[in-house]
């Protein structure tokens, strides 16, 4: 049996599977990405459930898996060279399942690396993008008078949805037929701007048909549903 005891992270969240992957996270979009590709691909691992009403992500045994004190992250048991391997971010995490299972990552080099364009797209766009307008519309900045923050952030948003109706015309997926990672790191955070955020008429959502078909798609996946409520809240 694997031995991860000299990980500290395991100290606060005891691995009861030592075998299995280990996932420290949140059911948030970027948590839920984790969730779902390991539902989606049949990956054994086992979750932790990382509070922040109780601060666990500033923890010690959390910062030393994951240095940006951010979830999700993981402990792989048998990472490369059959050695254990932690990883936080969920772009990189992402990629590296998707290498480790041989599945929803282009093997073709050129559509590998466009899936990978359209994940960035997504870690660097639609997240934060998608994160401030919820904190301007539903957090603590929606009390605050100027709403010029609030509109620059709902701009961008509208402006990225624009970008990804386009390119979902004419296609089932990002990447066509296939659903692969740029899927599973973008519909979340999709997901969320009009269901926990609130946003949908903020954004005028209904004029992205092409958005609207695709996540209405991906919703109704099975590891979907199961993902996006895991790590199950206690």
């Amino acid at each position: 049996m694997t031995d991860l005891t000299s990980f500290p992270i395991t100290r606060k969240w005891p691995a009861q599977y030592p075998d299995r992957l280990q996932l420290y996270s949140l059911p948030t979009p970027n948590g839920v990405k984790v969730s779902i590709f390991l539902e989606e691909t049949g990956l054994p691992y086992e979750p932790h459930l990382v509070r922040f009403d109780t601060n666990d992500q500033l923890s010690p045994e959390f910062i030393s898996l994951s240095a940006n004190n951010k979830i999700p992250a993981i402990l792989d048991p048998n990472g490369p060279g059959g050695q254990p391997l932690a990883l936080f971010e969920s772009g990189a995490i992402l990629i590296y399942l998707a290498e480790k299972t041989g599945q929803l990552l282009a093997k073709d080099a050129a559509q590998r690396y466009e899936t990978i364009q359209w994940l960035m797209f997504q870690m660097g766009g639609i997240g934060p993008m998608f994160g401030q307008v919820g904190f301007f519309h539903k957090f603590a900045g929606k009390e605050y008078e100027d709403k010029r923050p609030r509109d620059r952030y709902v701009a961008e948003a509208k402006r990225l949805l624009g970008v990804l109706d386009a390119r979902l015309a004419g296609r089932a997926w990002i990447m066509g037929d296939e659903y692969s990672i740029a899927d599973i790191a973008t519909f979340p955070w999709v997901n969320n701007l009009i269901g926990f955020y609130e946003a949908r008429e903020l954004v005028g959502f209904d004029d992205f048909a092409n958005v609207a078909r695709v996540l209405a798609t991906f919703v109704t996946r099975p590891a979907v549903t199961r993902g996006l409520a895991i790590p199950k809240r206690g």
